[in-house]
């Protein structure tokens, strides 16, 4: 088991171990006590009611942050014609077609995310997928979405998805309202097929920090509203 250190065992100290928070509560703690000299991410561990086994129990999706996450992602566009120019105009860093599926393939990996049109799918699960909104005629809008901040989430095979909302740099109001729009997206996905509580847990944190265990009671109000 590794072993906490003094900076860690400091901050988890300031965090009740017997109680929930609201995010609104959770944002400025999760600031307070983080320690690391770099800009933290702040990410949300949420455990949810399903079976991944089970493909109509699958929970994916994206979402755009109201605030971004503090950083931008180096995009590449595949498309032909005037969809190459309409992805360049957009913000995309490398534009091309088919020649680009075939590049990758042989191992290039200098992005971080693609974009394409629906002519061009490729192999491996590198490429895009129309389900998280990457594979677009409106290739354009794809770009920008994911330049703006876009956050794919997926459900891993033990229930549990795992998402950054942000940087701890972050204005609270920010960190707040990325949190929300998260949560939000991910209770919207759950899947007809989910039975019983769907929220089993939620913890948010910095990338060094302790867990914070936040109440699952005031997110389901707030989305029914």
């Amino acid at each position: 088991m590794r072993k906490r250190g003094k900076k860690f065992a400091a901050a988890r100290a300031q965090v009740a171990v017997d109680r929930s928070y609201t995010i609104e509560e959770a944002i400025p703690l999760v600031q307070k006590v983080k320690f690391a000299k770099f800009d933290e991410t702040v990410e949300l561990s949420l455990r949810l009611g399903v079976d991944p086994k089970h493909a109509d129990q699958m929970v994916r999706g994206t979402v755009v942050l109201p605030f971004g996450l503090g950083k931008t992602k180096r995009v590449l566009a595949i498309a032909g014609g005037e969809k190459q120019k309409e992805a360049q105009e957009a913000g995309a860093d490398v534009v091309g077609g088919e020649e680009l599926v075939e590049k990758i393939q042989g191992g290039w990996m200098d992005f971080d995310a693609v974009v394409a049109t629906p002519e061009v799918l490729g192999p491996r699960g590198l490429m895009p997928n129309p389900k998280t909104g990457t594979v677009s005629v409106d290739i354009a809008k794809a770009v920008r979405e994911i330049k703006a901040g876009k956050v794919e989430f997926r459900v891993d095979k033990t229930g549990i998805v795992h998402a950054p909302v942000g940087k701890a740099s972050f204005a609270t109001d920010s960190l707040v309202a990325n949190t929300h729009a998260l949560v939000e997206s991910i209770v919207k996905a759950k899947p007809p097929a989910a039975k019983g509580k769907f929220l089993r847990s939620v913890t948010l944190s910095s990338t060094m920090g302790p867990g914070i265990k936040i109440d699952t009671t005031h997110i389901d109000v707030a989305v029914k509203h």
